[in-house]
């Protein structure tokens, strides 16, 4: 179990690996075009969980410069299961919210510390040259989980064959995968892959002048020092179609301002967010704003000041085409009006890992990146809308409810969220599984079926030793065992037969070699009537114990069949059998079969008694919840011997008959079988007129029940 504040994520204990244990899962060969945060965190994730990862980069070095960027509680949380902490390269805490009206009056102070408390992790503001740097370093360092990811700078990729995963640089290199991963921006070449993509991203009306300037230069100016006396703090100031949003990083060293602008008053350029601006036409463009607001502007270092225009892009109808998947904003880009954009990209880095799990096939690779779109599409989309009204100018009609988008934002695990759909998407690929309770955990591995699959768990191998004793008896008294009036002796007479059997199973696939007891009787020569008038003989069998949780439950739920538990303890001599059963050490029958002498296997007919009938009959109730004496599910179930011999043939190897059955229920207190006595007291009073015989069989091959079905 993971520790508080540690994660699994992606690695072979999470069950998403091939059933077949004989080999080891063959990774993918992942080819991400863009190494910036997504592609980064996308090569982090898929490291982590066995790919090997090639990053092709077009830049010759990093291309981050100085600027900052939000890491909110959705984005850390992914960053920290992926073994990130980014406190530890100078990031810091979001500890409160201030906006200013442009004449420099204070509207409000929200206290970040006690809001972001509801956060499983911090809102952290972080050098965004830091962050890349660390993720490049996790991406391709040989310490870590997984193989190094191969980064290769001067990489420009100019064609892509989205149906054989190959890209082809401008070199002439040519790199083969098994799935591409498009991370390579606003300005994707990827994108013209999909399905609409060659969508043109246009100017959504804003530029945005950046920069950053030291807290210390901001401390020493009498006039500015306000603005930077708090620690963690994030502040805003509004005009009507403009503000300039600041905040510190770098362990509150450093001011990170962003100034947002009407587009026509600055040339800055569409496709360069590191174009250099004119500082003054920074102070230009805000001279309205209070002159201690335009000393901050003032401060920035011509430069390293950067003008970019904000660009937004009409929704894509897709992010994937065959072995291609978008991410990042090469698939959604954003405005940075919530600092959500390399937040999302982060997400979809998370979710990829989720459904590209170590032992995907590359043949599989096409319907799991459907997958990763419908885990990210209409998140990313709304947060993408959220960006645009949170960005509308003050005058805007359109009133935005802020506490809102920050709940979404934030109250949100990528990983969590796309494991959520991706099992739901596996189990709906294997149609028919069986599902009991507790669901909460998908479908329930079992005899019939192993896990995430319907493919049973065969018990060919398996082994069964099965005493069991047959007698005369009553019928008017076992009649009233019957569920419905559907149910009764073929045989008028008042003389019926049954037995009592008790069987140890060994050696079962699906509880991992090992076995158990059970111990249950048999009424025979029953018949069924149906509605439409024709009948069906067999075995009924009212009552089963058996000594384990795990089949008590499977056969209830999946088969009605009606089990209980109780502890059976079989003790085996030379020419001796006999069965202890009880509940927490209350011993309420005892079965022993002495004088025991090996026969002829060959004779044995297979059933219990020896009956050539149809087969097992039994009776499923269900009650309803809050409802006394209704029923969720009431009706017979059949268990055919011909057909389930189909499924598991069993091979009898050797028999032993007795001499001398004994069949004793004794007379429990009712205080020692608390739960038990109205049915151990009703077995006791079953007469027996004679033991007819008595035997124990041993063989090998036990079939799964899975030819239980309804009569009608």
């Amino acid at each position: 179990m993971a520790k508080a504040g540690e994660y699994t994520n992606g690695s072979v204990e999470d069950g998403y690996t091939t059933n077949d244990t004989t080999t080891p899962p063959r990774p993918l060969r992942v080819v991400i075009v863009g190494a910036g945060i997504g592609g980064l965190t996308a090569a982090i994730a898929l490291r982590r969980v066995g790919h090997e990862v090639v990053i092709l980069e077009q830049w010759s070095g990093a291309n981050e410069t100085g600027a900052a960027i939000h890491l909110a509680p959705n984005a850390n949380g992914v960053l920290r299961r992926l073994g990130l902490y980014a406190e530890t390269f100078g990031a810091n805490r979001a500890q409160c919210m201030t906006e200013y009206s442009l004449d420099g009056s204070e509207k409000f102070s929200l206290d970040l510390d006690k809001a972001n408390q509801i956060w499983q992790h911090p809102w952290l503001l972080c050098h965004r040259i830091h962050l890349h740097s660390n993720l490049s370093k996790a991406a391709t360092s040989k310490e870590g989980p997984g193989k190094p990811a191969d980064l290769r700078y001067s990489s420009k990729v100019v064609s892509i064959d989205p149906d054989n995963a190959t890209v082809t640089t401008e070199e002439g290199d040519r790199i083969e995968g098994d799935v591409i991963l498009g991370a390579d921006g606003v300005s994707s070449i990827t994108r013209k892959m999909v399905r609409g993509g060659h969508v043109t991203p246009f100017s959504s009306g804003k530029s945005a002048f950046r920069f950053l300037v030291s807290k210390e230069e901001v401390m020493r100016d009498e006039l500015t020092r306000r603005f930077a006396q708090r620690e963690g703090e994030l502040i805003v100031w509004y005009g009507r179609d403009r503000r300039i949003v600041m905040y510190p990083c770098e362990n509150n060293k450093l001011l990170n301002f962003v100034a947002m602008h009407p587009d026509a008053e600055t040339a800055a350029p569409s496709d360069d967010w590191n174009a250099g601006g004119n500082r003054d036409k920074l102070l230009e463009v805000f001279r309205e704003f209070d002159k201690t607001i335009l000393a901050l502007l003032a401060k920035a270092n011509p430069k390293t000041l950067k003008v970019w225009k904000l660009l937004d892009m009409e929704k894509l109808p897709t992010w994937t085409n065959n072995k291609l998947a978008l991410l990042g904003d090469a698939a959604h880009p954003f405005l940075p009006h919530q600092g959500q954009g390399g937040g999302v990209a982060i997400e979809d880095a998370a979710s990829l890992s989720v459904v590209l799990p170590l032992g995907t096939k590359p043949s599989e690779v096409a319907s799991r990146l459907q997958v990763y779109e419908s885990c990210r599409y209409e998140r990313a989309h709304n947060i993408q809308q959220f960006t645009r009204l949170a960005g509308k100018d003050l005058d805007d009609p359109e009133k935005v409810d802020m506490a809102k988008f920050t709940h979404y934002n934030f109250g949100h695990d990528e990983f969590d969220h796309s494991t959520k759909i991706f099992d739901d998407w596996r189990y709906a690929q294997t149609p028919n599984l069986f599902w009991r309770m507790p669901v909460s955990f998908g479908p329930m591995p079992g005899p019939r079926q192993a896990l995430y699959t319907n493919t049973p768990q065969r018990a060919r191998h398996s082994t069964f030793t099965t005493a069991s004793v047959k007698f005369k008896t009553s019928r008017t008294f076992l009649e009233n065992l019957f569920p419905t009036k559907s149910f009764s002796f073929k045989s008028p007479g008042t003389v019926a037969y049954a037995s009592f059997s008790q069987t140890t199973l060994g050696k079962m696939e699906w509880l991992g070699g090992s076995g158990y007891n059970h111990f249950g009787l048999y009424l025979h020569n029953v018949e069924y009537k149906k509605l439409d008038g024709t009948s069906i003989t067999g075995t009924y069998m009212p009552l089963l114990f058996e000594s384990l949780a795990d089949p008590i439950v499977s056969g209830r739920e999946e088969l009605g069949m009606p089990k209980l538990f109780c502890d059976i303890d079989v003790r085996r001599r030379e020419h001796e059998y006999t069965v202890h059963a009880g509940w927490k050490g209350a011993t309420f029958a005892t079965l022993n079969l002495g004088e025991l002498e090996e026969s002829d296997p060959q004779a044995e007919a297979g059933t219990i008694g020896g009956e050539a009938d149809y087969g097992i009959l039994t009776y499923k109730y269900i009650p309803a919840v809050g409802e006394r004496g209704k029923a969720d599910a009431a009706y017979a179930v059949v268990v055919p011997h011909q057909e389930e011999s189909k499924v598991v043939p069993s091979r009898v190897h050797k028999v032993y008959k007795t001499k001398k059955a004994g069949l004793d229920f004794g007379n429990p207190d009712p205080a020692d079988l608390p739960t038990l006595h109205h049915i151990v007291s009703k077995l006791r009073q079953i007469p027996i007129y004679e033991y007819i015989s008595g035997k124990v069989v041993e063989g090998m091959g036990v079939p799964d029940v899975s030819s239980a079905r309804r009569i009608e």
